[in-house]
């Protein structure tokens, strides 16, 4: 009879460890000091994993300088008595999957700080990393300050982080709806969407509703135009005389009431979310404006049913929608994202090199030798993007702008460094507090001209000549 693997709970309950993973905990540091400064004298390290965790401490701190803990509540809290007992004050630990997130509550509920670092932050500092555990390096790096601590908002707006990205998530399911209504409608030869412009909108809808209660006149169907509808209603008609199959018609009326059941849990996230929102604290700026009553710009679909505008304006302390582009949904990943205090940023290029709008610059004897494109993704850094597609028809001095980069640097670059200028435009407003005024293109154009035109005047006396003026002549 094969006998049963223990758990990690019983493993640990009794003491019992990897035999290969036992030689590597005795395994000790170089001898040989690296040379380097000790900025964190009480440091600790913790090698994050799904079932068990590796803490290191200073050898000089206790006879078994590395332990394994479990991941259940119980052992974190052993955990953290361990490292206060051995005079640990400050622990990293690497940001693996959702497992450090109560690591870090219980660690820092007991008064420890905790550095959360990248693990692109470890992989290229010079050491060998393969001859000790992952917690013992973690330890000696944070030891001489070779890690950088990662931001995270403050609490309250990753309550509000955790509620937008679930609205989000439902967003796009409703949205995955549409398009499986769409192609069964087609199926049946039902030409709605060659119609009407918008299947999901009132007109739409009204007439899928009618179709899955069995309503199958075409002119009745038509009958729910809505007035504001372009197409007539002897044009929807015609589209609406389909092959009716019974199969298809079930899928209809499962995937409508799929629809139907993320949009009320759209319904409630608005709640939850509205609750949050009033819920931070009012950020008066020494620029501060009164909010407005309504946006600039219409209500979107997909906009939260509640003063959301307003609400941004009273917790960021600026109306970051009066900058061209960036609307409430953008807004508001904005603040779920990294909140109003932008202070952890040092400077703008920080703020946008945060969000990996910029490449890495690696450096040679002093010198950038070439630039990488920086490695991953940001929701924020998403929506900018987005933010600046939308500036190719605007009539202002933003939409002039992305448009002379498209022209010069193709669409993709241009959207890439457009969302990094719409960065550093919010970070000025929520660190500095001014509106934003529009400049409009013409300045821009005007701008743009005067550059070019001293450009032309330098390249003309590099080759000993002198530009006239076409009226001078």
């Amino acid at each position: 009879m094969a006998k049963r693997k223990k758990s990690t709970f019983e493993r640990l309950q009794k003491g019992e460890g990897n035999r290969q993973q036992r030689r590597e905990l005795q395994r000790q540091l170089n001898a040989a000091e690296p040379g380097l400064e000790v900025v964190h004298r009480d440091a600790a390290g913790i090698d994050i994993g799904n079932a068990s965790h590796f803490v290191a401490v200073p050898p000089d701190r206790d006879p078994e300088p590395v332990r394994e803990f479990g991941s259940w509540t119980a052992d974190l809290k052993r955990m953290a008595a361990w490292l206060k007992g051995c005079g640990i004050r400050t622990v990293a630990m690497q940001s693996t999957g959702v497992y450090w997130i109560a690591v870090q509550e219980v660690l820092e509920q007991e008064g420890l700080e905790v550095y959360l670092v990248n693990a692109r932050g470890t992989k290229n500092l010079p050491g060998r990393k393969s001859d000790v555990q992952e917690c013992q390096w973690l330890m000696k790096l944070h030891t001489y300050g070779l890690l950088r601590n990662s931001f995270r908002p403050p609490d309250n707006i990753r309550a509000v982080r955790t509620i937008w990205r679930l609205r989000d998530r439902c967003v796009v399911a409703a949205g995955r709806c549409i398009q499986q209504i769409q192609k069964a409608l087609t199926t049946m030869n039902v030409q709605l969407a060659n119609t009407i412009s918008d299947v999901g909108g009132v007109t739409g809808l009204a007439i899928i509703r009618a179709i899955v209660r069995g309503v199958r006149d075409p002119w009745e169907l038509a009958g729910l135009r809505d007035r504001r509808v372009a197409a007539s209603e002897e044009e929807i008609a015609h589209g609406l005389q389909g092959n009716w199959r019974e199969d298809v018609l079930f899928e209809l009326d499962q995937v409508v009431q799929e629809y139907d059941f993320h949009h009320a849990r759209i319904a409630d996230c608005d709640e939850k979310l509205e609750s949050y929102m009033a819920a931070l604290p009012t950020r008066r700026m020494a620029a501060e404006e009164p909010a407005a009553a309504s946006s600039k710009r219409g209500r979107r679909r997909n906009c939260p049913n509640f003063d959301l505008r307003g609400a941004l304006q009273r917790v960021l302390g600026v109306d970051v929608t009066a900058v061209d582009s960036i609307d409430v949904l953008t807004g508001e990943v904005l603040l779920s994202e990294v909140g109003p205090d932008l202070s952890a940023f040092p400077t703008e290029n920080h703020f946008a090199a945060w969000l990996l709008l910029t490449p890495r610059q690696e450096v040679s004897g002093g010198r950038v030798i070439r630039h990488v494109r920086a490695e991953g993704s940001s929701r924020l850094a998403n929506a900018l993007r987005m933010a600046a597609q939308s500036l190719s028809h605007s009539d202002s001095y933003l939409g002039a702008r992305y448009r002379s980069l498209r022209g010069r640097l193709g669409a993709p670059r241009a959207n890439k460094a457009m969302a990094r200028y719409l960065a550093c435009l919010l970070y000025r407003l929520l660190t500095k507090g001014e509106a934003y005024v529009d400049r409009g293109a013409e300045q821009y154009e005007k701008r743009r001209t005067e550059q070019d035109r001293r450009a032309l005047e330098r390249k003309a006396a590099a080759h000993g000549l002198k530009l006239v003026p076409v009226a001078q002549t």
